[in-house]
């Protein structure tokens, strides 16, 4: 397919939304939408609504919209790994520590939280965060628990002596005993107020990535083909557009499946086919040993007229390899490289001073942003694009990157095959 040169307005779109690593239900997507998508339209001025998804397939919604004049109807549909990711999470502390051990050895080891470094610290930042934040628990809980048995010794010795007995050798199991007693009860509240801390839980993401070096474990990949049959299905619906959103950790899996599907010859000649690719991580895959399935196929998606990808971050991100072109970074981008479009959100621009102050050091936040309103939108205004009358192609049709694009080749590991 060339480069079309006139643009096409969009009547009907499917949009198929893939999350990160996510426990949670896929509703939270439909409500977030709902409540962003009415914040945006009355700062910008345009119509759009949500209602119940008719029909089978994946949860999802549908939105009607009218943006500048143009009535416009979409069909969103999450395409849900959350089972997977619930799986992959122990509830086990022991577990939990054990991953941290490892996951740091995987990444130093193999120099690769080194390179993730020379690009942006945010990301690296909260990557370790949470291994940082657990011996931080782990400390305090055997603090605590050495300072209760001091105590419990000390009261003891002060009753026995009263009438003049030891506690002789019970001492040293005693003390043992309520070190560990104190210091799993500590550890235990600790995990139970996770939702506040974060630290379970993102250690639980980066070990899934690492436990298999950046390859993707079977029942992930079983899961990408059915998303890849989903996707090419739509195509016989009679959509102007298809539109992959990868949030996070799913960017890179939809790299995959729309590579997989481009050359299974499942997309259609003239196809309009978006690829929105927002918040990515997919350097903390792509510079581990094994990903070479990743980097092969971020080389042959970044050559493609069978799409247009555009990829969105913001610095104020620090979640996000922000303005990394996740091809280019991989070491891996051919000489006759298209995509992706690599352009910033610019946080501090496109939300008010106020809103900025707000939410600035919200970090998890900031991570979804790109999924909300903005009360200064610049080009980028995610229900625009979702629910609006322009293909992605032809929204960002002579956009140039940002000038902060980071390009140079950062990972030691750069091979596409074994």
């Amino acid at each position: 397919m060339t480069e079309q040169a006139t643009e096409q307005t969009v009547r009907r779109r499917k949009v198929f939304y893939i999350p990160g690593y996510d426990p949670i239900h896929p509703r939270r997507y439909r409500e977030l939408y709902r409540k962003e998508s009415a914040a945006q339209a009355a700062i910008s001025n345009y119509e759009i609504a949500i209602a119940p998804k008719t029909g089978g397939g994946a949860y999802g919604w549908s939105v009607a919209a009218t943006m500048d004049d143009t009535p416009v109807a979409a069909e969103i549909e999450v395409l849900v790994w959350s089972d997977i990711v619930r799986g992959s999470m122990s509830d086990s502390i022991p577990a939990t520590y054990l991953q941290l051990i490892r996951t740091a050895w995987t990444y130093i080891a193999s120099g690769t939280l080194r390179r993730l470094m020379w690009m942006r610290k945010g990301p690296v930042i909260a990557a370790l965060y949470p291994v940082g934040m657990l011996l931080l628990q782990l400390a305090l809980a055997v603090i605590a628990g050495a300072v209760a048995a001091g105590l419990v010794l000390w009261a003891l010795n002060a009753l026995l002596g009263l009438f003049s007995v030891g506690i002789g050798l019970i001492a040293t199991p005693l003390r043992w005993i309520v070190i560990a007693a104190v210091a799993i009860t500590i550890l235990r509240w600790f995990r139970k107020k996770d939702g506040k801390f974060f630290a379970y839980y993102l250690m639980h993401d980066y070990a899934y990535s690492a436990r298999w070096n950046g390859a993707n474990p079977p029942e992930l990949e079983a899961r990408m083909a059915e998303f890849g049959d989903l996707i090419a299905g739509a195509f016989d619906g009679g959509s102007d557009e298809v539109l992959v959103v990868g949030h996070s950790s799913g960017a890179h899996l939809a790299v995959s499946i729309l590579s997989d599907l481009i050359r299974a010859g499942r997309v259609p000649q003239g196809a309009n086919l978006g690829f929105l690719s927002l918040g990515q991580v997919v350097p903390m895959v792509s510079f581990l040993p094994k990903a070479w399935r990743l980097r092969a196929d971020l080389a042959y998606l970044s050559t493609r007229d069978e799409l247009a990808w555009v990829d969105v971050t913001a610095p104020g991100d620090g979640c996000a390899f922000a303005l990394c072109d996740p091809v280019a970074v991989s070491g891996v981008a051919p000489a006759n490289q298209k995509w992706p479009l690599v352009i910033s959100a610019a946080f501090t621009q496109t939300l008010s001073a106020a809103r900025w102050k707000e939410l600035r050091w919200r970090f998890f936040r900031l991570h979804f942003q790109y999924l909300c309103a903005f009360d200064r939108p610049g080009d980028y205004d995610y229900f625009r694009i979702t629910a609006g009358p322009r293909t992605l192609r032809d929204r960002f049709r002579g956009r140039q990157p940002s000038k902060s694009r980071i390009d140079v080749a950062a990972s030691k590991h750069t091979s596409t095959a074994p």
